[in-house]
């Protein structure tokens, strides 16, 4: 039976890579995408950016695959990492291997405070706090920064060198702070209170507030993350800019702030326009002002010229047989005016006569009595011609029912015959014995007795 079975010519033989590619597709298609938990363990990147790691529990293991579009937006892993990892279950085809090929990445723990997130988000987001209507402008050239920061971290230290390169003029008041640990929050809300109340305090008040920090995980950038922040943010009355971590780093801070910088040396570039860019600007504005001076000095010399040469320029003599001769010409345009009024009103006049003698009720009464007297007339006419033609059409058919009538017919020598009841007789037994008939000829009738049939 066995035997038989192996040379079954309808038997489905499938090559290792069909078996395979089968595989696969029951695996995408049954499993799908799934998040995943576990541990990191032989973590290997590659020169080309992808990531090599096996995830594993106590129990088992299953190789991943971080492509590096997707790396771009995780944390950076270690073996060791308690992770919890999102993808789609699928087999690397040249080695048999089923694998999860990874698409977003997050440490374990990260599940609740990325709810908290999205909770707190939504929440201020409902009150309008992040609204584009309440952010403040931040200052094209601003002459005072106050940086909130670490002293000590590479944050500060990117930011003061381009500050330092690119506007040298700008004054820099650095406020330390923590950037990481327990007090976070609280000492950056300190911060923008005394910031904001500096001249009170003898210092100098900044045009713009940067809150600054490198990079980290959800975990290292958490104080961030906290209303009370979000609104000491809000309620400053000097601008705020948040340069808070890397650029796929997103914070409460960075939606409650005037203005998100994706790095803190990206906020000090904002805030310091190249020299260059600068010159040209004061340039534009230099051109700009000798033009407008240029044609404000043009206008007055316009002024100054027709001032010469107008009424001042002359005696009072002169200025009175200007105005004689001016109250003249009015005269004259005004006699010409009444004159033309008064012919203009009086041909109006003729006119309005002319019609008011065309529409006379005299007249229009003889127009109407000589309109109805020929409608009547030809009225007369035709029914005249209308009782001509009807009393054609009665000689007609009073000729043509001569012609076919019943006495035309007895004319020519016929007769009919009707019985005592007055029934024409068509046949000789419709007669019965004795029965008295009636013979209507052409001059008369003859009543008979039925003999004989």
């Amino acid at each position: 039976m066995a035997a038989r079975m192996e040379t079954d010519p309808a038997r489905v033989i499938l090559t290792v890579s069909q078996l395979t590619r089968e595989i696969r597709e029951v695996l995408e298609g049954r499993v799908g995408s799934v998040w995943v938990e576990g541990e990191i363990s032989n973590h290997r990147l590659q020169t080309s950016g992808h990531q090599y790691f096996t995830l594993k529990d106590e129990g088992s293991q299953v190789s991943c695959v971080l492509f590096r579009g997707a790396a771009r937006m995780a944390s950076r892993l270690r073996d060791g990492d308690q992770v919890q990892v999102f993808g789609g279950v699928s087999v690397y085809e040249p080695r048999g291997q089923y694998q999860l090929v990874v698409r977003q990445v997050r440490m374990k723990g990260q599940g609740g405070l990325q709810a908290r997130f999205e909770a707190l988000k939504k929440k201020l987001f409902a009150e309008g706090l992040f609204d584009e209507a309440v952010k403040r402008p931040i200052p094209r050239v601003p002459q005072t920064v106050a940086l909130v920061t670490s002293p000590t971290g590479a944050a500060i230290q990117d930011m003061l060198n381009i500050l330092t390169r690119r506007a040298p003029w700008v004054r820099v008041l650095v406020f330390p702070v923590r950037v990481q640990g327990q007090g976070v929050e609280r000492e950056t809300i300190r911060a923008l209170e005394i910031l904001n109340d500096a001249e009170s305090r003898g210092l100098p008040r900044p045009d713009t507030i940067v809150i600054g920090r490198g990079g980290g995980s959800l975990e290292d950038l958490w104080a961030y993350n906290e209303e009370s922040l979000a609104r000491a943010i809000r309620a400053s009355e000097i601008p705020v800019i948040s340069a808070v971590g890397h650029e796929i780093d997103f914070t409460i801070a960075d939606f409650a702030a005037d203005l998100r910088a994706p790095t803190p040396s990206a906020a000090a570039e904002l805030l310091a326009p190249e020299a260059a860019g600068l010159l040209r600007h004061f340039e534009t504005r230099e051109r700009g002002m000798e033009n407008r001076v240029e044609n404000l000095l043009e206008h007055h010399d316009q002024v100054l010229d027709l001032t010469a040469r107008g009424a001042l320029a002359r005696g009072p003599e002169w200025q009175l047989l200007q105005s004689v001769q001016q109250a003249d010409e009015a005269e004259s345009r005004l006699n010409a005016g009444a004159r033309a009024r008064i012919q203009e009103l009086a041909d109006q006049t003729a006119h309005c006569q002319h019609t008011l003698a065309r529409r006379h009720p005299d007249i229009l009464l003889s127009e109407a009595g000589h309109k109805v007297e020929t409608a009547g007339r030809g009225m007369n006419h035709l029914a005249a011609r209308l009782l001509e033609r009807i009393q054609q059409r009665l000689d007609s058919r009073r000729d043509l029912l001569r012609q076919l009538g019943p006495h035309a017919v007895l004319a020519r020598g016929f007769s009919y015959t009707t019985n005592s009841t007055g029934r024409m007789l068509k046949n000789a037994a419709d007669a019965g014995d004795g029965e008295l008939i009636r013979t209507l000829l052409a001059e008369g009738c003859i009543e008979s007795v039925v003999r004989k049939k």
